[in-house]
């Protein structure tokens, strides 16, 4: 059968009009829905969290309908409230506000992550620079890096004989290996060039130091402090269970012996606060370094 070649001509005329016509809406579409992306993009990311949250209240109220003794939301933001009203009163050692509590457990962080950080730097500097000290010390690091911090509570308290020092003396020990262990680590992939460079120019250690080890190592280091801060506040909760006093964990336990089960929320949702700003400062200071 013979095919009349004009007809043939306009059917692939027709064709490629059709196709052209689903390209152009295709491109339509993808235009339509990236201009739609572009505005949604940057809220996303909220939207997305706000609904995160939204399915953990809902959660929670479930809990609360099947479960009474457990506060409902409501109630707890209504004790969150009345609580924050007044959060540095003072009725005696053993009755302060949380505001009191917070600041007496970020002190005790303060000073065993201080401690750590001014004697686990240098030794991770000492480690990664000398190959000698560093084979003397990994077997007493590997040793003793797994052990809980809280076995460490009845030394301290053997040692200094009161629970606040014994309570820093748990966030020292926390904290110390990150520190060491990150800078050592920083120090020993320094590229062998650099050290060749400073050999050449006969620099002193101080210079070594200064020049080459510290600025190389930074990030490193700040990353073994974002670790050691996080851990420090996990364990200071936990030590102040145990030692009693003013600070986070012991009002946490003092409300469970009250039977305050929504001021337990509270104080979970306050650790967990403090926690992720102390992290984000870490962070933040962190990324305005890198290795260069």
């Amino acid at each position: 059968m013979l095919v009349d070649p004009k007809h043939a001509e306009e059917s692939s005329l027709e064709q490629d009009a059709e196709m052209a016509a689903l390209r152009d809406r295709e491109t339509k579409r993808l235009a339509a829905r990236d201009k739609v992306m572009a505005v949604l993009e940057p809220v996303t990311p909220a939207l997305l969290g706000s609904l995160g949250f939204l399915l953990f209240i809902a959660i929670w109220q479930a809990i609360h309908s099947a479960i009474t003794e457990i506060p409902s939301p409501g109630f707890t933001f209504n004790a969150a409230v009345d609580l924050f009203s007044h959060p540095f009163y003072s009725n005696g050692p053993n009755d302060q506000g949380i505001g009191w509590n917070i600041l007496s457990s970020l002190r005790r962080v303060a000073l065993g992550f201080g401690f750590a950080a001014i004697v686990g730097i240098p030794t991770g500097f000492a480690i990664g620079r000398f190959k000698v000290f560093g084979a003397m010390t990994s077997p007493i690091i590997s040793l003793l890096r797994p052990v809980s911090p809280l076995a460490w509570l009845p030394i301290g308290l053997l040692l200094f004989k009161a629970a606040n020092p014994a309570a820093i003396w748990c966030i020292f020990i926390c904290s110390i290996w990150p520190m060491i262990i990150n800078t050592a680590i920083g120090v020993q992939r320094i590229p062998v060039d650099y050290m060749n460079i400073a050999r050449v120019l006969n620099l002193s250690e101080w210079k070594v130091f200064t020049k080459i080890l510290l600025p190389a190592t930074l990030p490193y280091m700040l990353t073994g402090v974002r670790l050691s801060i996080g851990t420090a506040w996990l364990v200071i909760v936990a030590a102040e269970m145990l030692t009693g006093g003013v600070g986070v964990g012991f009002w946490l336990w003092d409300e469970w012996n009250n039977l305050k089960v929504e001021n337990i929320i509270i104080a979970i949702f306050v650790i967990g606060i403090v926690g992720l700003l102390l992290e984000y400062c870490l962070i933040s200071i962190a990324k305005r370094f890198s290795y260069e």
